[in-house]
């Protein structure tokens, strides 16, 4: 149960992160609304984060973290040390080259991803203006993953994991203090991205040098560990952007559709991405170093056994999050966000997309549960196959989806190719004889869906008969609202579970107790930052 009781952790942490993220989402929902500048403020933090995704965290993490972790064990510290040094200095050439070349071809970028807002000079101006600020965040972002990284790989957490707190922390102060000196929150906005990602750089560089780690910049110079490396990064780039990748075509299309869809894609997939980010990203960095221990020991049943436990615990979070979404989404959207430039509106048309992206909440929870299981077997080349397939049937989707639906036409598709992401994953761990499903997890699931549905049930009656009257009432009771809404929800979904047995309390008290053995706890957990 160590493995639990580290996805536990990561994802306490994650929720942490993801509450100063909706704090920091009510802000910009405030100042921002969904129009022109919105819409360009958009553009310019989903590009960095979509090749932060795609180069730094995901496929660097996938490839470093295993070869550091394996030369430590048998060449020694000082050896992996000298790895993540060389492994700096190329690092830091190759994300300063590509951030220039970026900078300087700025107007360009914004053609090829943003279509739309060429016939728009307000739109396409400000987008090229704001990404300039924003782009050099994935240089200080890409450097703080390596030292994230080494600073799990030694037992160390914390650090790693408060560092997109920091980033939401800035932003906040950002909008709160900067907004009245400049001509719109946007700059504002732009300029704590860019200071979010100096600060958490500077954070996780003084945390490895409180633990003994000195990273010296040495002459960028390949050698046989780091030409492994990039064999492990290039594919795992396509394979851990995969999702990043449906969602900037949504991007492209969005923006030939009116002002005010990029908008609607971008709130309705935060609240999405909440269980994404604190189940999914919880199970990923748990689960891959103990599948890669147990391969290592060539320990194949106990590597089945655990893949299956994952999958059992994401589909416990996530087929309830998944219905929730798509029982009550008007409410949700409303209530946390319609006030100020966020109209009634804005919010009917938010809440049609989080209905579409919640159809494919399983698909992104699963995938991420899935893909640890090629990646602890050093193969970082199906994922990419797998992920071109669902990337091709996204851009197919969203062609003759989005004629007749709109941006609702866009989250649909995204969420479908997230879904037949998984479905091929799934399949081809089975037909290597790599994963097949275990008797407590066909047990489970339907019991798991059972419990789901009558959580639903709760939640029609709330929002139906219950509440609407809340729903017309001033903030605070509307608030109470979505408290009511959520509590009631969780409460039936809990109790619904344990009269049918898709869980028992005595495993959540294992899963949250100290493993025995001290020293090995950290083995299991050694992303607990991501």
């Amino acid at each position: 149960m160590s493995l639990f009781r580290a996805i536990a952790t990561v994802g306490g942490l994650t929720m942490a992160s993801r509450i100063a993220g909706f704090v920091r989402d009510l802000l910009i929902a405030r100042y921002l609304g969904a129009g022109p500048v919105a819409d360009a403020f958009f553009v310019s933090l989903r590009l960095p984060n979509f090749f932060r995704s795609l180069f730094a965290e995901g496929a660097f993490t996938a490839g470093f973290l295993p070869l550091f972790s394996h030369i430590q064990a048998k060449e020694g510290r000082a050896a992996a040390q000298l790895f993540a040094e060389r492994a700096l200095a190329i690092l830091l050439l190759v994300t300063f080259g590509f951030t220039l070349i970026a900078q300087i071809a700025m107007p360009a970028v914004i053609i090829l991803l943003a279509p739309g807002f060429v016939d728009d000079p307000q739109r396409f101006d400000l987008s090229v203006t704001l990404t300039i600020i924003t782009f050099p965040y994935l240089l200080f972002v890409s450097l703080a993953s390596l030292y994230g990284a080494v600073l799990n790989c030694l037992g160390r957490f914390f650090a790693m994991a408060a560092t997109p707190i920091l980033l939401n922390l800035v932003m906040i102060a950002g909008m709160l203090l900067l907004t009245p000196h400049v001509s719109n929150a946007g700059y504002a906005l732009a300029w704590s991205v860019l200071a979010g990602g100096i600060l958490q750089f500077l954070w996780l560089a003084w945390d490895a040098w409180r633990s003994g780690i000195d990273l010296r910049l040495r002459r960028p110079r390949l050698n046989d560990k780091l030409r492994r490396l990039f064999r492990l990064i290039l594919p795992a780039a396509l394979g851990a952007g995969a999702t990043q990748v449906n969602l900037v075509v949504g991007l492209i299309l969005a923006s030939l559709l009116p002002a005010g869809a990029v908008s609607y894609l971008f709130y309705a997939d935060r609240i999405n991405q909440l269980t994404v980010g604190v189940v999914g990203v919880a199970i990923a960095t748990a689960l891959l170093p103990t599948l890669s221990a147990q391969l290592a020991r060539e320990d194949h049943a106990g590597a089945l056994a655990t893949q299956n436990r994952a999958l059992e615990f994401a589909l416990l979070l996530a087929l309830p999050s998944c219905l929730a979404l798509l029982m009550v989404p008007f409410p949700i959207i409303s209530i946390l966000f319609q006030r100020g430039e966020f109209d009634a509106e804005t919010a009917r048309q938010t809440s049609v997309a989080l209905f579409a992206y919640a159809v494919g909440l399983p698909g992104y929870v699963l995938a991420r549960t899935c893909t640890p299981g090629f990646h602890a077997r050093q193969d970082t080349r199906t994922p990419v196959k797998l992920a071109l397939v669902s990337i091709a049937a996204n851009i197919g989707l969203s062609l003759a989806l989005m004629p007749g639906l709109g941006h609702v036409g866009l989250a649909l598709a995204t969420a479908l190719a997230a879904s037949l992401n998984t479905l091929l994953l799934l399949h081809t761990l089975r037909r290597r004889g790599h994963w097949r499903a275990d008797a407590r997890l066909k047990s489970r699931a339907w019991r798991i869906l059972v419990a789901a549905l009558a959580m639903a049930a709760v939640l029609a009656l709330l929002d139906r008969v219950i509440l609407p009257p809340l729903y017309a009432g001033p903030f605070a009771l509307r608030v109470t609202a979505l408290v009511l809404l959520v509590g009631g929800g969780g409460i039936a979904y809990l109790l619904a579970a344990l009269l049918l047995g898709a869980t028992r309390p005595a495993e959540w008290k294992s899963m949250l107790r100290r493993p025995r053995a001290a020293k090995t706890a950290p083995a299991m957990d050694p992303m607990a930052g991501g």
